[in-house]
């Protein structure tokens, strides 16, 4: 079995091939520019690859209704160029083969579930924390859908007492992408976060916005692991600082020993590291194969 995958993000596009195993055998990536462009090198990628089916895991917002006369567009993304652009349909245009199509983040979410950190769980929760803070939601042994998708990098957030940023999110302000997001870390300090020390009070306040997040997503959802993955999650230092935030705003009322006594093997970064977007997008691509999608 010979898949393509590609990982659509705001940033990069990163485009590979592999099996049904779950291994990349060949991979390439390049920036994301205005989408003419952006899908011209995706298609001249795959063009002699001989490939059966292709995922897709895209930044968004997009359409995944099936139902719907614009299911593969980007929808309402300030990034310029995309908005209302027909990125399935352009690649279905060119290349005759079955197609996977769903967030990345969701992408990120079956990926660990298939050979990753969830491996073996029928649910998990998957937050990329980076250019923006984007929620995957695997529950019962599919990802959710809904009216469009998961959007939990948006839902709202109590302030910090020591934090007066007023938030970075052009959309909402202060929700939890806005005071939690790289460029909203960058904004607060005037500083990038990869360049502020491990013992800076940023990562206190980072660590605030996180936590009360992911306590919600566990009263919501119950998933049986969350992992935490993006650029900001590079910063290991924040791991136990989350996962104390999410056992005080608990105050012991999830009573189960992964949440009482085991946050350490409950939260957790990605198994398959900075592959789980682009392995994501092959078992979507696997799925679409056994769909006829």
């Amino acid at each position: 079995m010979r898949i393509g995958a590609i990982e659509a993000g705001g940033t990069k596009f990163v485009c590979g091939i592999g099996n049904e195993q779950g291994k990349i055998e060949d991979r390439v990536s390049f920036p994301t520019e205005q989408p003419e462009q952006t899908l011209g090198n995706v298609i001249s990628y795959f063009r002699d690859k001989q490939v059966e089916a292709i995922g897709i895991g895209s930044f968004g917002p997009i359409n995944i209704d099936p139902s719907s006369p614009e299911y593969g567009y980007v929808t309402t993304t300030p990034k310029p160029g995309w908005s209302g652009y027909d990125f399935l349909g352009t690649l279905k245009n060119s290349i005759d083969v079955p197609f996977g199509w769903d967030t990345d983040v969701n992408a990120a979410a079956l990926g660990e579930a298939t050979w990753g950190a969830a491996k073996g769980l029928d649910s998990c929760v998957y937050y990329t924390i980076g250019t923006g803070v984007g929620v995957g939601v695997y529950a019962e042994g599919k990802l959710v859908h809904g009216l469009v998708h998961p959007e939990g990098g948006h839902i709202l957030t109590r302030r910090h007492p020591e934090d007066t940023f007023e938030g970075a999110c052009p959309y909402h302000g202060d929700c939890l992408e806005g005071m939690a997001a790289g460029p909203a870390i960058e904004k607060r300090w005037k500083i990038k976060g990869s360049d502020i020390p491990n013992d800076h009070p940023a990562w206190a306040i980072e660590a605030f916005y996180i936590g009360q997040a992911l306590a919600g997503t566990i009263l919501l959802l119950s998933p049986k692991k969350i992992i935490l993955g993006g650029g900001v999650m590079h910063q290991e230092q924040l791991f136990p600082l989350i996962r104390a935030e999410v056992r005080k705003n608990l105050n012991g009322y999830v009573s189960h020993r992964m949440v009482t006594d085991s946050l350490d093997e409950y939260i957790v970064p990605p198994g398959l590291g900075e592959n789980a977007g682009l392995s994501g997008a092959l078992a979507l691509g696997i799925g679409a194969l056994g769909k006829g999608a």
